[in-house]
C-alpha cells in the first residue's frame, strides 16, 4: 500500500474543512470515456483504493464541461474531441455533506501515452465483461447504468 493511500483516511478531514470553508457546495464530475469497442476507461489513485472513473472537482469559476475534459487529460492523457455528454447526476452526500457528482460519455477522444504521475499510477481499459476489482462501488453502479440498462440511483 503507497503511502498516499495510508495518509488519505488523515488527510480528509483537512481536505473537506477547507472545501467547506472555500465553497457552500461542491460539485465534482468523472469521465465515463468509451472506446470503439465498448471499453470503459479507469485510472487507479495513488492515495485511494480501487479503479475509478477518470474525475474531480469542479474549480471555481470553470463549467462543468470544461472539469470534465480537464481531469480525462489530467488523470489518463486523454483528448476530448467533442462535447461530453451529462448522463447522470447523483448526491454524494453520504461521504461528504453538499457534495454532488455529474457523470458525463465521452465517446469522441484521442489517447496519448499515461506516465504515473504523483496522484494517478495507472490507467486500464475495462471491457463490459471483464471489469477490474477492486472496483470502486459508484464507479461500478455508473457504468451498470449507463452501459448495462441498470436503473439508475440518485446517491454517488
Amino acid at each position: 500500500m503507497s503511502w498516499r493511500r495510508r495518509m488519505e483516511p488523515f488527510t480528509r478531514p483537512l481536505f473537506f474543512a477547507w472545501s467547506r470553508l472555500s465553497r457552500g457546495m461542491t460539485l465534482g464530475v468523472r469521465g465515463l470515456v468509451v472506446d470503439g469497442e465498448g471499453r470503459v476507461l479507469l485510472v487507479e489513485h495513488t492515495y485511494l483504493p480501487g479503479w475509478w472513473l477518470p474525475g474531480g472537482g469542479v474549480d471555481c469559476g470553470e463549467t462543468a464541461h470544461d472539469a470534465v475534459i480537464r481531469e480525462v487529460w489530467e488523470e489518463a492523457r486523454v483528448r476530448v474531441l467533442a462535447p461530453p455528454r451529462l448522463v447522470s447526476v447523483h448526491s454524494n452526500e453520504a461521504f461528504f455533506p453538499g457534495d454532488h457528482v455529474l457523470v458525463f460519455r465521452i465517446d469522441a477522444f484521442t489517447a496519448e501515452p499515461f506516465e504515473p504521475d504523483g496522484e494517478i499510477a495507472r490507467i486500464g481499459w475495462c471491457a463490459p465483461d471483464a471489469r477490474p476489482e477492486p472496483m470502486n462501488r459508484a464507479s461500478r453502479d455508473r457504468i451498470r447504468e449507463a452501459l448495462d440498462g441498470a436503473p439508475p440511483t440518485p446517491e454517488w
